[in-house]
């Protein structure tokens, strides 16, 4: 009895290898320091609740930030639909859905901004307060400083897109500053549960 062999050529069983793309690599890179970062924050923040021995504590002025909460992580979703739109030629459909995106984090950070306008000169909560206003400051006051970065990148995008300038050619590295953004809505969620929840 024979055995029929088949010769097997090396080149049909390997893949093609590509190098990772490097803004995702990048950018990856960036939210892994930038979480370690916000990681020391809340952790301050937390180890210091309820530790402030005089002048407002947070559940005397704190108000859950339902509506600017869910128009931020809203803007997850309308920028995951920018994407998939300039991944598929759609310009129009990705400056609308970018657009959406910008006007959901201006509305968070309108909110953002009211919340310490009532804090500072109504409640009288500065960082020089307690230990509750220097922390609730350093870490909210972090997370908004990221967002406005954001907002001034996907700005820049939209501009970009209005202009003419954007084509499917470019999804990958829109791909590339959505991640940005979604990192930015995922911390949120970190700091609303830290903040508003566990340490009202």
């Amino acid at each position: 009895m024979s055995t029929i062999t088949v010769p097997v050529v090396a080149h049909e069983l390997e893949q093609p290898w590509h190098l990772p793309n490097k803004g995702k690599v990048g950018m990856i890179c960036l939210i892994i320091g930038e979480s370690a970062i916000f990681a020391m924050f809340v952790l301050a923040y937390l180890f210091y609740i309820g530790k402030s021995q005089w002048g407002p504590q947070p559940r005397e002025v704190l108000e859950i930030p339902i509506i600017s909460s869910i128009c931020l992580l809203s803007s997850s979703l309308t920028i995951w639909l920018s994407e998939q739109a300039v991944e598929h030629g759609q310009i129009q459909k990705f400056n609308a859905w970018l657009g959406a995106t910008i006007a959901l984090g201006l509305i968070f950070l309108g909110y953002t901004g009211a919340e310490w306008y009532k804090l500072i000169y109504h409640d009288g909560l500065t960082l020089q307060t307690n230990l509750f206003g220097t922390t609730f400051y350093s870490l909210v006051g972090l997370h908004a400083s990221h967002v406005i970065i954001g907002l001034i990148m996907l700005i820049t995008l939209w501009l970009f897109g209005m202009t003419g300038h954007i084509t499917a050619k470019n999804s990958e590295r829109i791909q590339t500053l959505a991640l940005y953004w979604h990192f930015v809505d995922a911390v949120w969620v970190v700091v609303f549960l830290v903040v508003y929840v566990i340490g009202r």
